[in-house]
């Protein structure tokens, strides 16, 4: 039985073949794109491989312009602190993640922008109706954390860029990559930040940055890049641009193993939204989902309403062996737009893994710590 719900935090179990492939590094050696000797043309051939990988998961055609990173939270930030603000304002979707909240606020404190927040329903839905009066002309930047870590309500990204126009949109990718469908190229989207090690299934350590257009874009990184040796100046072109430093080229043979492992997800959907169903008709607990299971992810929270989450995460874990994480998940804002603040709620997060048994398993146990009450 899987009774790690905490897949947002990290994902656990990991695909075999994740195992596999660092090996295969391991005993082969070489680094990317600095040398001219057999392993470092395999391991440069692997890891353009899982840079046309993730191409097509988030559907562009344009590998050049996905641009490894060591997480979605350096990607953010290369894009945060290294955009050409004109205007110095930024709108942020309600949902957003202290990835993008810290580096915002240190701009803020340094007098470079203000930021505000799209109108939202009360579940964190971005309110399609009240923000068409926005004069997004006025910002330089739009953020949307594409789906929330804490109640997991997949934002309706495709309409909220034909909304905004030509100004430039940041898809934070970090929980919807490997789970939801993304379309850059038929969204039109400008940026989009992502990690290995969540729905993707990799290790920690790797994530990557689609970048459409890198003109109004400084690096935030510098240093070599085994092109252009001969100039102190980064690169222009990409991906050198913005790939200073040595790759995590172990942590890319990981995550090509878990991409081409093609892990199929275990659940049905169906049994997954019963589940919240029946969570939402127990006396003692909130459910934190979507409004409308159309936007609904395979994560949504709890808040005791008799108990303190870290008490509710301390007994599921010592009386069944259920994992989740308890408090605000480095989510400040997406709290205090759903009324959790500063107490937050207990996490669930799924991963494919996950059986229409352990999902039976986990409302059983819920409803026996609710009847306690």
């Amino acid at each position: 039985m899987n009774l790690y719900f905490d897949n947002s935090a990290t994902s656990f179990p990991k695909p075999p073949e994740v195992e596999i492939y660092i090996r295969e590094y391991l005993l082969q050696g070489g680094t990317y794109g600095r040398g001219a000797y057999n392993r470092v043309f395999l391991a440069s051939k692997r890891v353009e491989e899982t840079r046309n990988l993730i191409s097509n998961i988030i559907g562009t055609g344009l590998n050049s312009n996905i641009l490894f990173t060591f997480n979605s939270t350096s990607a953010l930030n290369t894009v945060i602190k290294g955009f050409n603000y004109k205007k110095g304002r930024v709108l942020i979707s309600p949902l957003e993640h202290n990835a993008v909240c810290r580096p915002l606020q240190h701009l803020k404190n340094l007098g470079v922008i203000e930021f505000d927040i799209l109108p939202h329903c009360s579940d964190g839905l971005v309110d399609l109706i009240s923000s068409k009066s926005i004069e997004f002309d006025q910002y330089d930047l739009v953020i949307v954390n594409h789906t929330s870590n804490v109640n997991g309500v997949i934002q309706p990204v495709s309409e909220i860029k034909e909304m905004i126009g030509s100004t430039p949109l940041l898809l934070d990718a970090s929980q919807s990559v490997g789970k939801t469908e993304i379309r850059v190229d038929d969204w039109s989207i400008d940026y989009l930040a992502l990690t290995a090690h969540k729905g993707l299934m990799g290790p920690t350590g790797v994530g990557a940055l689609f970048v459409r257009n890198s003109d109004s874009l400084s690096p935030f990184i510098h240093g070599g890049t085994g092109s252009l040796s001969e100039s102190f100046e980064m690169p222009e072109h990409l991906p050198d641009k913005f790939e200073a430093g040595t790759p995590n080229i172990l942590g890319i043979y990981g995550l090509y193993g878990a991409i081409t492992a093609n892990t199929e997800r275990q659940y049905s959907w169906t049994s997954f939204i019963s589940l919240l169903k029946e969570l939402n008709k127990l006396r003692n607990l909130k459910l934190l989902a979507a409004n409308n299971a159309d936007y609904q992810s395979d994560v949504f929270s709890i808040k005791p309403l008799v108990q303190s989450v870290s008490d509710l995460s301390r007994v599921l874990y010592q009386n069944y062996g259920i994992e989740t994480r308890s408090g605000l998940h480095c989510s400040p804002l997406a709290h205090q737009t759903l009324g959790t603040f500063p107490d937050g709620t207990v996490r669930f997060s799924l991963s494919k893994y996950h059986t229409d048994n352990d999902l039976e398993f986990l409302l059983n146990c819920l409803v026996k710590e609710n009847e306690k009450r």
